[in-house]
């Protein structure tokens, strides 16, 4: 064989088994419920309406040019279309797809930067598709799994190989570019420190200062004509306040609290520390791992590049990302594979350095063990306390008919994470992928039905077919437009007289509510409701919903509202 089948082979055989076991893993549970409201559903709405109106530069939501997300996804979207046909089949394999590449990249990452410790390598794909959180959130059709492969694309393209160590900057900008076309100019902000710190990780960039930010400029510069090549038509064709909004007030609005926008911006502002308290949460199972602590605690100068690599990306990211005034924890996405990258390499120092504290069973995987026999036990006993009353949340009762199935499954993985011996990241890494698809299908099981909007998204599409115009009391995210197939925008009302005006230009049409109760006159007045999350959607006649509001009593409807589900006839006033 010769070397380069070798190559090949070996790399081949790299991928296995973590590969074959995520992709199967996450088509199970990406598939195992409908578009989770309202991040997958606004996508796809958006997806949609550029679809259905031909809108193939400018994205839109509700009939109104949408200035917060750039094209890039609708377009992969959009091709996967034209050939297998509009559903919502596609964008899901599509995530699944984004997730498989990030983990290759984050393995071919790993054997750059830790060219001596080869373990790193086989670690870090099994680390990262073992984070729970992302593990749930790379299952929704979003942009930031799509950005995290044009993050580590770009990362990887600056690491030096055996024969070349030259970055490739061509490709560096052109996957900078990508990024930004994926999700604007946050984008730079999570490859600007490497590139930026490169001297102190790259012994390239340490030789060749000025060719490393020369070079490095113009591929940024590269990337930023590559978003301005769509930008500049796109805000012309948009108009004025979306060409405004998309070069403004959607990135500055994020980024300091208190800028005023001309609509609602979604730029969830949170204070200095929100990342800091939610990091254990986001890096879990691993933050339960003492292995983990202990191996970052004994790391001592000097460090190979791949770990000041990591820690050249995280700790000024992190702190920029804290600064910032809108968060999300999915914004941090692209940094979850820089943390495994820091965490297993520290692992890899430890089992090379102090062979004693890499295998004492006592900074094991034990409280893992312990916390998944613990949780077991928990979800056995769960019928019993909620027929005894000692737990109300509705979650709870909802989840009490299957738990004592899935407790089952987190015994055993308690006992595996018992279990002593070689192989301990393996079984972490193993115990966590299966937990959480456990979680999922739970969740999947007893609660989905409070997430699924199918029903009145079918009203409204039937509606529409006959001509009757549609309206919301409240913000409209897109919820219904992909499921429903919508065609017109829905009109959105906000006080009483926008009911009354909504009714009188259109007494045939339809008006859905968003109350936190199921009250007794929806269920003889409204044309149907359906739990939602911890509330309700109800549909009503426009002419019925203006006359509740203005006093009157509205004519009897000639049949009584369709009511999910089914069985609830008696709870008006209860949760769903």
């Amino acid at each position: 064989m010769s070397m380069n089948n070798y190559r090949r082979s070996e790399d081949l055989r790299a991928l296995w088994p973590w590969l074959p076991l995520w992709t199967l893993v996450a088509l199970i549970a990406i598939f195992s419920h409908g578009p989770m409201p309202l991040y997958s559903t606004r996508t796809l709405a958006v997806a949609w309406e550029m679809w259905s109106e031909h809108h193939w530069l400018v994205p839109h939501i509700n009939g109104e040019p949408y200035s917060e997300k750039v094209p890039l996804l609708f377009w992969l979207i959009h091709a996967g279309w034209f050939v297998f046909g509009v559903s919502d089949v596609w964008p899901r394999v599509l995530e699944v797809i984004f997730g498989g590449a990030q983990l290759v990249l984050v393995s071919l990452l790993a054997s750059r930067l830790f060219p001596s410790r080869p373990w790193v390598a086989k670690a870090a794909p099994w680390m990262l598709m073992a984070l729970s959180y992302a593990f749930l959130f790379g299952l929704q059709i979003m942009y930031e799994v799509l950005l995290v492969d044009c993050v580590l694309g770009a990362l990887l393209c600056l690491t030096p190989k055996a024969n070349r160590a030259e970055p490739r900057w061509l490709l560096f900008g052109l996957l900078i570019g990508a990024g930004l076309l994926t999700k604007g100019p946050v984008m730079l902000l999570h490859i600007a420190f490497p590139w930026l710190l490169g001297p102190l990780w790259n012994d390239w960039a340490r030789e060749h200062r000025g060719r490393w930010y020369t070079r490095g400029g113009l591929a940024v510069l590269l990337g930023l004509a590559m978003l301005l090549a769509w930008a500049i038509p796109a805000g012309f064709s948009g108009g004025d306040a979306y060409r405004h909004r998309l070069f403004f007030t959607q990135t500055a609005g994020r980024v300091v609290k208190g800028v005023q926008t001309d609509q609602k911006l979604q730029s969830h502002p949170r204070w200095f520390g929100w990342y800091l308290i939610s990091l254990p949460m986001l890096l879990f199972p691993f933050s339960a791992w003492p292995r983990v602590w202990v191996a970052l605690g004994t790391l001592r100068k000097p460090l190979d590049n791949g770990l000041r690599f990591a820690l050249c990306w995280l700790i000024p990211s992190f702190v920029v990302f804290s600064v910032i005034s809108g968060k999300q924890w999915y914004y941090l996405l692209p940094e979850f594979a820089g943390w495994m990258l820091l965490l297993a390499g520290a692992i890899a120092v430890l089992r090379e350095r102090n062979d004693k504290l890499a295998n004492n069973y006592w900074l094991g995987s034990w409280p893992l063990g312990v916390g998944s026999i613990l949780f077991g036990g928990f979800l056995f006993a769960l019928p019993y306390l909620t027929q005894g009353h000692q737990l109300h949340s509705e979650w709870v009762e909802g989840a009490a008919p299957y738990s004592r199935s899935f407790s089952v499954m987190f015994l055993l993985l308690g006992a595996l994470l018992l279990v002593r011996g070689r192989g301990e990241m393996r079984r972490v890494a193993l115990a966590g992928l299966v937990g959480v698809l456990a979680l999922n299908t739970l969740f999947t099981l007893t609660l989905w039905h409070k997430y699924d909007l199918n029903p009145t998204s079918s009203l409204l599409s039937s509606a529409q077919t006959d001509g009757h115009a549609v309206a919301i009391v409240g913000n409209y995210e897109g919820q219904f437009h992909f499921a429903g197939r919508l065609t017109q925008p829905v009109t959105e009302l906000w006080n009483g007289q926008d009911i009354q005006d909504f009714a009188a230009s259109h007494p045939d049409g339809l008006i859905i509510t968003h109350p936190d109760k199921l009250e007794p006159t929806a269920l003889r007045y409204a044309v149907l409701a359906q739990p939602f999350r911890s509330s309700w959607v109800e549909v009503w006649p426009a002419r019925t919903l203006a006359d509740l509001h203005a006093g009157r009593t509205p004519t009897e409807p000639a049949q009584p509202p369709t009511v999910f589900p089914t069985a609830i006839t008696t709870q008006y006033g209860t949760q769903p």
